[in-house]
């Protein structure tokens, strides 16, 4: 992993009617490196990613403490539209991503390099290359509006791509998506990964965040609970358990034997991981 492109010192956070969202937030993501968010509903985590690409505070105001910098820039001394060439935030609905003028996939994503002033040839090459990224290739003339919810999530993401940000922030892309919609993302998700992209991404699927977060931020009450690596926090079952968040089911499997049968087996955190210890235990190859 390289430098630090994502730098959060102290951050403590009040919206105008709301004390104490984010209280004392500290943590770093490096180049290329994967940072999954996890926390029960209210836990501050939509707030942390809007504070990374500065909404938080320019759009929202209320009181801020502490220092946010993502690639090299203090997200206090930036504009949102300064950032938002650096830090790419998709949200949790696609459609709030839609510019609604759009009537195209291809327009869809070339519209905010256009509003950017990017010359038609880097338009053009920029968006076909987003779009075959999040596998849309071929819809390219469909409307958005006619897409699969997993569909329109990778246009909302392939639109972020197209502007080439340093850092991509997910705040949970598929919590309103069906099976085949959530499988389609992280697809995407986990292939921008393997490519070496730097990404924080807050996320409910705790199974698939296992295999491809290194590091994992436990967000209760705004206050970091737990940060280290994905094993670190996520093997720790009555941690997750003492913030409403559930353990990967091989995990709470794993450790419910070796307290209640004795075993002592390693703790997996993947199905992979478990099916090796499992075969292993019985003999299998």
């Amino acid at each position: 992993m390289g430098e630090a492109v994502v730098k959060v010192e102290n951050l403590t956070y009040s919206y105008p009617r709301r004390e104490n969202v984010l209280v004392n937030v500290s943590f770093e993501v490096k180049k290329g490196e994967v940072l999954g968010i996890i926390g029960p509903n209210g836990a501050g985590k939509s707030t942390l990613c809007k504070a990374l690409n500065g909404l938080v505070p320019h759009f929202y105001g209320g009181r801020i403490g502490g220092k946010v910098v993502v690639a090299g820039m203090d997200t206090m001394k930036h504009t949102v539209a300064e950032l938002s060439t650096k830090v790419g935030l998709v949200f949790q609905d696609p459609e709030d991503q839609m510019s609604g003028l759009a009537l195209t996939v291809y327009e869809e994503v070339a519209f905010g390099l256009m509003m950017l002033g990017f010359p038609r040839e880097e338009i053009d090459a920029r968006v076909r290359d987003a779009i075959k990224k999040v596998g849309l290739g071929g819809l390219e003339g469909r409307s958005p509006f006619e897409l699969s919810g997993g569909q329109m999530q990778r246009l909302a993401i392939a639109t972020v791509l197209a502007i080439k940000p340093e850092i991509l922030v997910l705040d949970e892309p598929t919590a309103q998506l069906d099976p085949i919609g959530k499988f389609e993302v992280f697809s995407v998700i986990k292939k921008l990964a393997e490519e070496g992209s730097t990404i924080v991404v807050v996320e409910h699927e705790i199974e698939e965040l296992a295999t491809f977060a290194d590091n994992i931020l436990l967000l209760d009450e705004g206050r970091v609970r737990a940060y280290g690596s994905a094993r670190e926090v996520l093997e720790k079952v009555d941690q997750l358990r003492k913030y409403g968040v559930d353990p990967p089911s091989v995990t709470e499997l794993t450790y419910i034997l070796n307290k209640e049968v004795g075993t002592d087996f390693e703790i997996p955190i993947t199905i992979e991981e478990a099916y090796k210890i499992y075969a292993e235990a019985l003999g299998v190859s």
